[in-house]
């Protein structure tokens, strides 16, 4: 008699379980690249850190790669969100910036190893695509703050596209020495603002009350 063929189903508990172990997976995966960078996580590493063994880890992701990828998007998704919350923050322009730019930079300062993987650590290819997603998120964000700024008269008008790839990239750059010494910079977010607000071309009168709030 003929019996036909039934294809396997998961159950809700099944795919339950196997998200909890990915999740799991991920979370001591990311603790490693706090502690160790990129460099620090492998396969073995990971299987250690999180009590499974290294096959396990291959019934979830392929290969380093693919795990060191999906570490690094995730990080950075969290990181893109706090400074998209920053930017809904009340205020004229040059407030906005300075507030977001506080949020960006103590965020980094307090996981300094995480924050130079994310910006300069030298990685994978596909990490470095992750990388680059990461940076144009970055600028979209501060494109539509220039943008504001410029709706607003508080900006002159200028091609905030360029301009927005251009603070992404001199905020990454200032960090990176920064967050390779012992002690960061305390007023590192302050200098960012006052260079950021020049770059842009802000009033003075904006830049000054910025400086005044700082020595106040």
């Amino acid at each position: 008699m003929w019996i036909p063929f039934m294809a396997y189903r998961e159950t809700d508990n099944v795919k339950a379980r196997k998200a909890a172990q990915r999740a799991h997976l991920l979370r001591n995966a990311e603790q490693l690249v706090r502690d160790s960078g990129f460099a620090g996580l492998t396969m073995q590493t990971l299987a250690r850190q999180a009590g499974v063994g290294v096959g396990t880890l291959y019934r979830y992701f392929d290969n380093k790669a693919m795990l060191a990828a999906e570490v690094f998007r995730l990080a950075t998704e969290r990181e893109v969100a706090a400074v998209a919350q920053a930017m809904e923050q009340d205020g004229d322009f040059a407030q906005r910036l300075e507030y977001v730019l506080q949020v960006f930079v103590r965020r980094a300062q307090a996981a300094p190893t995480l924050a130079w993987s994310l910006i300069a650590e030298p990685v994978d290819p596909a990490v470095d695509a992750e990388r680059l997603i990461y940076r144009q998120r970055y600028a979209e964000l501060y494109q539509q703050l220039l943008s504001d700024g410029v709706s607003q008269g508080s900006l002159p008008l200028q091609d905030t596209a360029v301009s927005a790839a251009a603070l992404v990239g001199a905020i990454a750059e200032a960090l990176v020495g920064p967050l390779s010494e012992p002690l960061p910079k305390a007023s590192l977010a302050e200098s960012l603002t006052q260079f950021c607000l020049r770059a842009v071309g802000a009033p003075r009168a904006q830049a000054q009350a910025i400086q005044q709030q700082q020595t106040a």
